[in-house]
């Protein structure tokens, strides 16, 4: 006799997401190229023999990237028992998204979203090739199982690395929506998938990116395909919370399938916020 629960619980697709860590370290790399994709997003390819080892499973992985003093002097920390150790001062540092690993070619990219005259974005609009730069980690990553009926991803400038990656992971036949906020049709990037992919593109109504909340408003204005879905959302921590909040109480979107990160704040610099409560 066949043991139906057994049978129908070894049929049920793989919904769980799991962390894994990875082993601290902090690589001095090299600006190979740097490329202005669109008027707000360039785009930093790294290189150098320290590469080497260097993982990212994750599509929503985040490296912290340390910037050379204005001298182009570059501090890294070592490692210790308890985590970094500083031999000096410790330097500006920012998390990005790794947006590719290439192990075969040695080169790793990053892209740095501009809309303030931070030090990010200065030493990203200054790179050129053979500048020096540190990376650290990533320290753990969160693996999210492609198994649902759809997927939704939800973000803004700072988002479009993730969203890249996951859209290049996503299998030949997946559904996914994209719900993506730039300043203007000219910071529209293309995305490379094998899914069957429904994009949307929203303009910000303001210079200042988070100050009005387009994407929730387009959120609440579209219709969503039926069944199980997976939701991501990366974008300006207050709009991340509050899309997360519709999403699960408007929307029903199963909380543990819902995940929402503040990529950043608006007031508040070097910040990342998980609103997945």
């Amino acid at each position: 006799m066949t043991d139906l629960s057994t049978s129908s619980a070894s049929a049920a697709p793989d919904r769980m997401p799991r962390r894994v860590r990875h082993d601290l370290r902090f690589r001095r790399l090299t600006v190979k190229a740097a490329q202005r994709v669109t008027p707000h997003l360039i785009r930093i390819t790294l290189a150098g023999d320290y590469l080497a080892g260097f993982t990212s499973p994750g599509f929503d992985d985040h490296a912290k990237i340390f910037f050379p003093d204005a001298t182009g002097k570059l501090t890294l920390p070592t490692v210790g028992p308890e985590g970094p150790i500083w031999p000096e001062g410790r330097p500006t540092m920012r998390d990005y998204t790794p947006r590719r690993h290439d192990a075969d070619a040695g080169t790793l990219e990053i892209d740095f979203a501009l809309h303030e005259a931070g030090p990010a974005t200065q030493w990203a609009e200054r790179a050129r090739p053979g500048d020096v730069v540190g990376v650290g980690g990533p320290r753990g990553s969160f693996i999210v199982p492609t198994e649902f009926d759809w997927h939704l991803l939800i973000g803004d400038d700072t988002a479009l690395p993730a969203i890249s990656r996951r859209l290049a992971e996503l299998p030949a036949g997946a559904r996914v929506v994209v719900l993506a906020e730039v300043d203007s049709e000219a910071d529209e990037i293309p995305f490379d998938t094998q899914a069957e992919l429904t994009l949307k593109w929203v303009h910000r109504r303001s210079t200042e990116p988070g100050l009005s909340p387009v994407l929730l408003d387009a959120l609440k204005a579209m219709q969503l395909p039926a069944g199980d879905f997976h939701a991501w959302v990366g974008c300006e921590s207050a709009i991340a919370k509050a899309l997360r909040a519709h999403l699960v109480g408007e929307r029903g979107a199963n909380p543990k399938w819902t995940r929402a990160s503040g990529y950043w704040r608006r007031g508040a610099v070097a910040t990342h916020d998980s609103h997945d409560e």
